[in-house]
């Protein structure tokens, strides 16, 4: 037992418990806006067609994700076995098994909000999109780890395969109706592919490659596709807001209004006012309106704060270390978390259209938290293993 409590110490001497304290901060912060936000709309029934619920139920059930994220995160800490990630067979299995989560989504999902991105689990709806994002940062940094390692030179042909299986992936999760959920991944790869020691030249290339159909894809789906017509609206809506104020542009000018109204210091903590039925899910896509009405700019910096010290703590372990893959993890990780973040606050702010994707750790959701907690506990299990001095 003494033995056991003294490995277990080893570790925790290495741990970075600024990220640790980060998310508790962020998780906490989440659970009290999530009720904040939700607390009038439940018990009026709003959220769930009409039928009344407990006024805490959206707040229990993100504690509950909280609690089991915090969980995963002090495990992956301590024991994930980083090395595991390194092997063809786990690497496989993960692609695989996420690929097989996302058709199986694509034929029985369960469409909420125009989007059949969820799989009825009884007791929570589970994204497999967002599983996708984590696939791709292991997946991608194992594979140019695996060249850079033995010293081999890339090419354009070398990496299609690879970059062509996350696309069946990618085209998978824009058939559940999810475009936000891609370009959010299709970012992430961008970074890692940006941040790596591949050539300049080869990058190009592989930006010349793929940024074809993506243009193509959006230029259809914005003009073409009658189904999605509802994302030029989206555009429209963005360069002048108000124009459109009783009809596409109601959330957004909504969202700026109660933006606006926090001021400095905030209405106070459960003193909103467009969570009263004017926004209509303001626990998920628009808690940042939320936390800047009742906390004001002061709590919208606190919280960046929060987000920034991730992301230079992230940036600091990648090059920190001379493991391409613990590198490539780490940079994965951080652009997940804070692209996520940026394409949330643009989206509420009127900087680019709506998307749909939520803040990380912030909005109600039990599938982001889940990942999140993942990609974070990830990241503490590198940073511990190279402040042990093992990468």
């Amino acid at each position: 037992m003494k033995q056991v409590i003294l490995k277990i110490w080893e570790k925790v001497k290495y741990l970075d418990f600024s990220l640790i304290l980060c998310y508790i901060l962020l998780g906490l912060v989440g659970v009290v806006m999530v009720y904040s936000a939700s607390m009038v709309a439940a018990s009026k029934g709003t959220l769930t067609n009409g039928l009344p619920i407990k006024a805490n139920h959206f707040m229990t059930r993100q504690l509950i994700f909280f609690v089991l994220g915090l969980g995963i995160v002090l495990f992956f800490s301590l024991f994930l076995n980083l090395n595991a990630f390194k092997r063809s067979g786990t690497q496989q299995f993960i692609v695989l098994a996420t690929l097989a989560l996302l058709l199986i989504t694509v034929l029985v999902g369960k469409e909420i909000n125009g989007s059949r991105n969820w799989i009825n689990l009884g007791f929570f709806s589970l994204q497999s999109s967002e599983f996708l994002k984590l696939t791709s940062i292991f997946y991608l940094s194992y594979i140019i780890d695996r060249r850079l390692s033995l010293k081999i030179d890339y090419s354009v042909k070398q990496l299609i395969p690879p970059l062509a299986l996350l696309g069946i992936g990618l085209f998978l999760v824009l058939l559940q109706g999810d475009l936000g959920g891609t370009l959010l991944t299709v970012a992430i790869i961008a970074c890692i592919l940006l941040y790596s020691d591949i050539k300049n030249k080869i990058k190009l290339q592989i930006l010349g490659v793929t940024l074809v159909p993506m243009l193509l894809y959006i230029i259809y789906t914005l003009i073409f596709d009658v189904k999605n017509v509802y994302r030029l609206r989206r555009l429209q809506v963005v360069i002048d807001p108000f124009k459109y104020e009783n009809s596409d542009g109601y959330q957004l000018t909504t969202a700026l209004t109660s933006i606006a109204n926090g001021g400095l210091t905030g209405r106070g903590l459960g003193n909103g006012i467009s969570k009263l039925g004017y926004l209509p899910e303001p626990h998920t896509d628009f808690i940042f309106t939320v936390i800047s009405e009742e906390m004001g700019l002061l709590g919208v910096v606190c919280v960046l704060i929060i987000y920034a010290v991730i992301l230079v703590k992230g940036l600091i372990y990648a090059n920190k270390t001379t493991d391409h893959f613990y590198k490539l993890v780490c940079i994965g990780i951080v652009s997940y978390i804070f692209v996520q973040v940026f394409i949330n606050l643009a989206g509420v702010s009127g900087m680019i259209p709506l998307t749909g994707v939520t803040l990380p750790m912030l909005s109600y959701g039990g599938s982001s938290m889940l990942s999140i907690s993942l990609a974070i506990g990830t990241l503490m299990a590198v940073a511990r293993k190279i402040n042990a001095g093992g990468a």
